[in-house]
């Protein structure tokens, strides 16, 4: 089973219209597809109709009272399964700094899905923490979704030390979003990006009010707007993804 992650130190920045987006995709292309909501706000969970209820809360899982399997929710979408969040998930840094090895624990709680799962997509909430750090130990890729500013660009470098500094680190694959080709500052951000490094995404996922109607519609965007530019650009980015796995 290999693990992808939508990962940013800053908020805001379409990391669970991502994950839902490419969860859905690979489910649909046939992989028995996990989709694990990690942010109290349980946005995820929202736009796949999961009630964002956890028994036990984040708290049972980490400390090892009930797996992550008790905890899966099967979706409307053939080959997708939910993990909700709830807001308990608001205290999973101090729960996790009470156990052993704390940067391993969502690794761990992994481990035995992979007989049920070709792939794990973990939606992950901002900010660094020790369920980021979590994250970036589980991840085999992390996505790093990028609004093109500067200070947004500040937050890729930041990360990209960190994870350096890991014995065994995930891909990185960067990429643009909420893009408006008709701003300079838009355009000269990507391009001096594109110039500085190469694991950027070709890919960029425009800034249409149509992916905002996810939260209207409950749903992925291929679901209700298979032919719109937003949905071909998640499905390329989809495609880049997948020949880097």
């Amino acid at each position: 089973m290999k693990t992808l992650a939508t990962y940013n130190i800053k908020g805001g920045v379409g990391k669970t219209a991502s994950a839902v987006n490419l969860a859905y995709l690979a489910a649909e292309g046939g992989l028995r597809t996990l989709l694990w909501d990690l942010d109290p706000q349980g946005a995820a969970s929202y736009l796949l109709r999961i009630r964002p209820r956890v028994r036990g809360g984040g708290k049972a899982l980490v400390r090892g009272k009930r797996s992550l399997e008790e905890a899966v929710k099967v979706t409307e979408f053939d080959g997708l399964d939910l993990v909700p969040a709830d807001f308990t998930y608001r205290n999973l840094d101090l729960v996790l700094g009470e156990t052993k090895k704390p940067t391993q624990r969502i690794t761990r709680l992994l481990g035995p899905m992979a007989d049920n799962y070709d792939l794990a997509v973990l939606d992950c909430p901002p900010g660094i923490s020790l369920v980021s750090e979590n994250v970036v130990h589980a991840a085999d890729i992390l996505l790093v979704p990028l609004i093109p500013t500067t200070l947004s660009v500040r937050t890729l470098e930041q990360l990209t030390e960190f994870v350096g500094e890991l014995d065994h680190p995930p891909t990185l694959i960067p990429f643009f979003t909420m893009v408006d080709g008709r701003k300079r500052l838009h355009r000269e951000v990507i391009d001096d990006l594109r110039a500085r490094r190469d694991d950027l995404a070709a890919t960029v996922i425009p800034a249409l009010s149509l992916v905002e109607q996810m939260a209207v519609h409950r749903a992925p965007l291929p679901v209700f707007a298979p032919r719109s530019r937003a949905t071909r650009s998640y499905e390329d980015l989809w495609a880049e993804v997948s020949a880097r796995r």
